[in-house]
């Protein structure tokens, strides 16, 4: 036990000596009190006067170590003498007894509930306030100090991380005075991974929630399997001109331009600026869900038919499929029309597009990965920034073991959605022209498959990079192998190859090997006016946007779900059966028999269904 005091023990500095002499108190029911202390040794005694019990502690020579000299473990005070408030329940002891409660980021632990879980543990009654400077103890223990001394902790942090991950890219730019400004990370697994992604990135910003705030620029892809692949973030003042270039040229810088780039965003008006000069020939596309909510807010109009016209216009592939359903959008909602026309039909249409976007049309990529990071980002930001290296690296290893795992030659995504069509293409039809070029029939409509040219009518095999329905049509009636028309980028092989780097641990802050110029360097935290008040968490919705309420799975009730309910359920009404002192089914009760019945007072009157107190 922590709290165990005995001779010869040693400890590791005074204030690990006087947290076990606490936490044993408060174990043990009794207090004390520090009779004689300086830098070399220390002497306690029971508060009760009469009481025998002390402990005598000395520093060794040469040393930072504390060893127990003398402990005399009997107590001869009365025991009426105790109490459920002692002197040895500070708010940094409290915090040394919770702090293993908040090792994940996301726990919620309110002082409430610390005065509770010390209530149990150790029958000690504690004030709010003790219990919320104990949770603030807490948070400084496990989240590498206060938010001004993480900052100051900034520059080892990075120096460390650049030499457990070897060709890491890391940016810290200050202002004068030596304060914080911006901060740009790209993990060495990631950059070697992209070459095995497509090349469409999907960009995005959101608001951190601690102290100093700031804003979280990221960057992300999609691998093999369609999951999430983390490129780089960065952290900056605000979503301005000036962070989104300077952000944008670090990923230019590391990930270079590929002529084939894609960027999908929102229609930040920062973002268009910065990637028209970082990145002058990439092409960049709006996600099409932003799009859709100006659209609503712009005309007032919630129809259910404006949404679905809309997204499956920018969803078509051919451009006849197209028009059909660009006219009815139009007919729909007068001037829509010209505001579509406005933002550019090639930036928010898969057939319009120049270069191929694959499926990615959103940017739900991004905001998926910033939920993830919904609690992290209330850390200060080394803390921040070791959550997201965390989750990297698990990512990567959880993946990684997936990946070598996979026993076909494409990942398991595409193989689910090839299964998939290759069942739709049962029922086609298939007339063939020549070698290379078929006829493929679909219910009501014919689709034209050139082999040699890798192409169909339809665009789904040109856009996708995938065999679509019909071509697997074709497949099954020629000797053309599947696996052979899809692109690499959905091959195991790439797969595997994007999950092969390794995101290397950082070792704890004491065991940290900064040089001088690092060490001795004082980054202070950025100029930010603060507001009375707590922070706001949640954020404000977006231009259009419609908030769901979440529905309780457990209760049926709104504002919650089944992981935070805490309302009691009502008891399920059973049918009622035969009671105990009810006639037998079949026999004759003394009623009808003609005999009167007197009731009895020593018999109970028939019990009654018990009912539950409404939720």
């Amino acid at each position: 036990m922590l709290g165990d005091i005995e001779e010869k023990r040693v400890f590791r500095s005074k204030k690990e000596l006087m947290t076990c002499l606490s936490i044993m108190s408060m174990w043990k029911k009794f207090q004390y009190k520090v009779f004689k202390s300086n830098t070399s040794f220390i002497v306690v005694r029971c508060v009760h006067p009469s009481c025998s019990w002390r402990v005598r502690a000395n520093k060794l020579i040469e040393s930072e170590y504390w060893m127990v000299t003398k402990h005399v473990d009997k107590h001869t005070c009365p025991t009426d003498f105790k109490t459920t408030r002692r002197r040895q329940a500070t708010s940094w002891v409290v915090g040394e007894c919770i702090k293993r409660r908040f090792i994940n980021p996301g726990r919620v632990f309110r002082p409430r509930d610390v005065m509770d879980d010390m209530k149990q543990r150790y029958g000690v009654e504690l004030s709010y306030s003790v219990a919320w400077r104990g949770r603030e103890c807490a948070y400084e223990n496990l989240r590498l100090g206060t938010p001004d001394q993480s900052y100051n902790l900034l520059p080892g942090y990075l120096h460390m991380l650049m030499q457990t991950n070897p060709g890491s890219v890391v940016n810290l730019e200050v202002t004068d005075g030596n304060k914080f400004q911006y901060l740009f990370i790209a993990f060495a697994a990631s950059i070697q991974g992209f070459s095995y992604c497509r090349p469409v990135i999907s960009i995005d910003a959101t608001h951190l929630k601690g102290k100093y705030r700031g804003v979280l620029f990221t960057v992300v892809c999609h691998d093999a399997n369609q999951q999430i692949f983390p490129l780089a973030i960065g952290v900056g003042d605000s979503e301005n001109d000036a962070a989104w270039t300077w952000f944008l040229k670090r990923v230019k810088d590391v990930f270079g331009e590929n002529p084939a780039l894609v960027i999908v965003s929102d229609r930040h008006r920062s973002i268009r600026s910065a990637v028209e000069e970082a990145f002058p020939r990439a092409f960049h596309g709006i996600c099409i869900y932003h799009i859709l909510n100006n659209l609503k807010m712009k005309f007032k109009s919630k129809n259910k038919e404006l949404e679905q016209h809309y997204i499956a216009a920018a969803k078509a592939y051919n451009l006849q499929e197209f028009h059909v359903l660009f006219y009815t959008l139009c007919s729909a909602v007068p001037g829509a029309k010209e505001y579509l026309e406005s933002v550019g039909l090639d930036r928010w249409t898969r057939s319009h597009a120049p270069c191929r976007r694959y499926n990615i049309m959103t940017t739900n990529i991004s905001e998926s990965f910033n939920a993830v990071l919904v609690k992290v980002r209330e850390l200060p930001i080394t803390a921040f920034v070791n959550e997201v290296r965390l989750l990297c690296q698990r990512w990567f290893q959880q993946r990684r073991t997936k990946a070598n795992g996979c026993s076909s030659r494409m990942s398991m995504d595409v193989e689910k959605k090839l299964e998939e069509r290759r069942d739709r293409a049962q029922t086609m039809d298939v007339i063939c022209a020549d070698q290379y070029t078929f006829d493929v029939v679909d219910g009501e409509r014919n689709y034209c498959v050139d082999m040699a040219l890798w192409t169909c009518t339809c665009r789904k095999f040109q856009l996708d990079q995938l065999p679509c329905d019909h071509v697997l049509a074709v497949v099954r009636k020629t000797q053309y192998d599947p696996y052979d028309l899809c692109s690499l980028y959905y091959t195991r092989e790439f797969w595997c190859e994007t999950y092969r780097g390794v995101i290397q641990p950082i070792p704890h802050i004491s065991s940290w090997v900064v040089p001088p110029p690092i060490s001795t360097f004082q980054l202070n935290p950025p100029d930010v006016r603060t507001f009375a008040g707590r922070r706001r968490k949640r954020r404000l919705p977006s231009m259009g946007e419609e908030l769901t309420t979440p529905k309780c799975s457990r209760c049926k009730g709104k504002g919650h779900n089944r992981a935070t309910c805490q309302n009691p359920i009502a008891l399920r009404q059973s049918e009622p059966g035969p009671s105990l002192l009810s006639p037998i089914a079949g026999a004759s009760s003394a009623t009808e028999l003609g005999h009167q019945t007197d009731p009895s007072p020593s018999m109970p009157p028939p019990i009654a269904a018990a009912t539950a107190p409404p939720a």
